[in-house]
C-alpha cells in the first residue's frame, strides 16, 4: 500500500463506520502506545515521527513526515505516534467470580465519560464492565484517550443489558443501580460480589433496567449541587465497595 493510500485509510478511522468495517480501531500518542503495547494486543501498524520511534519500538513501526503523522492523528496536540489495533472479540461473559464487582453502564453517551468509567474501573480492580449497545463507541479516540491505557486491562462486554441483568440476577447475582433517590450506599451492607448500575449522564436507568428492581443506592448529598458527573459518581461508588470488601 502506498504511503498516501495508507495515510487516507488511517484517517478515514477516525470515523466509527470505517472503525467497525475493518474491525481496528486508532491508539495516539507516545505514552498510550507504550501502554498498548505492554498489554499484547495485537498492533497492526505504528506509524511514528523520527522523534517518537525510538520510544515505541515494534516489528509494525514504519518512520513518517512529522506533518503525515499530524494528519493521521485526531489529537489537537502531540500527534507524534498512531497505531492501528485490532479490535478484541469479547462474545463471551463467565459468571462473575467470589468478591467480584462489575460496572453495568447504561445508555452512557459522552466518550469522554466512557474513558474515564473504564478508568476508575481499573483504579478500583474492576477487571469487567458491561455496556448497553446504545453506550457510546468504546473505540472512539476521544474514550480511548481517556481512558488512559485502562482500555488495555478492563474487558467491556457490548450487550443487551436489561436481559443481561435479568439473567445474572436470576443466577443469584446481587444488582444495585445509581439514583438519586436510593438508600445511602454507607448505610447499607454490600454483598461482596454483585453489579453496580450507572444509568445515562442526563437521564439515568432506562425504563428497562429500572423495571429489574435492583437495589437503589445513592451518594449522600450534603451540599446544593443538583447532581454528580457519572464519573465521579461512579468513583465514590466503587470506593465504598471496595471499602466494605477490605474491611476485617
Amino acid at each position: 500500500m502506498s504511503n498516501k493510500s495508507e495515510l487516507k485509510r488511517v484517517r478515514a478511522l477516525h470515523q466509527k463506520k470505517y472503525r467497525e468495517e475493518e474491525g481496528v480501531f486508532l491508539v495516539q500518542g507516545v505514552k498510550l502506545v507504550i501502554e498498548l503495547l505492554a498489554s499484547g494486543w495485537p498492533v497492526e501498524a505504528i506509524h511514528a515521527t523520527v522523534t517518537a520511534a525510538p520510544h515505541v519500538r515494534h516489528p509494525q513501526l514504519q518512520i513518517w513526515p512529522d506533518y503525515d503523522v499530524e494528519r493521521m492523528g485526531t489529537l489537537e496536540h502531540g500527534n507524534e505516534v498512531v497505531a492501528v489495533v485490532k479490535r478484541p472479540d469479547r462474545s463471551q461473559f463467565a459468571p462473575l467470580g467470589i468478591d467480584e464487582l462489575v460496572l453495568a453502564l447504561d445508555g452512557i453517551a459522552d466518550p469522554g465519560n466512557m474513558g474515564t468509567l473504564l478508568r476508575i474501573a481499573d483504579w478500583f480492580g474492576v477487571k469487567r464492565v458491561l455496556c448497553s449497545v446504545d453506550c457510546v463507541e468504546e473505540f472512539n479516540p476521544k474514550c480511548v484517550q481517556a481512558s488512559m491505557g485502562s482500555i488495555f486491562r478492563v474487558e467491556l462486554h457490548r450487550v443487551h443489558l436489561p436481559r443481561m441483568l435479568d439473567e445474572l440476577r436470576s443466577a443469584g447475582v446481587s444488582l444495585y443501580m445509581a439514583t438519586m433517590e436510593g438508600e445511602p450506599v454507607f448505610e447499607l451492607e454490600l454483598k461482596r460480589s454483585g453489579v453496580l448500575i450507572l444509568g445515562s449522564e442526563s437521564h439515568g436507568p432506562s425504563d428497562e433496567v429500572r423495571a429489574l428492581k435492583a437495589q437503589a443506592i445513592s451518594i449522600p448529598r450534603v451540599g446544593g449541587a443538583e447532581s454528580l458527573n457519572v464519573a465521579a459518581a461512579a468513583s465514590a461508588l466503587c470506593m465504598e465497595f471496595l471499602r466494605q470488601r477490605l474491611a476485617p
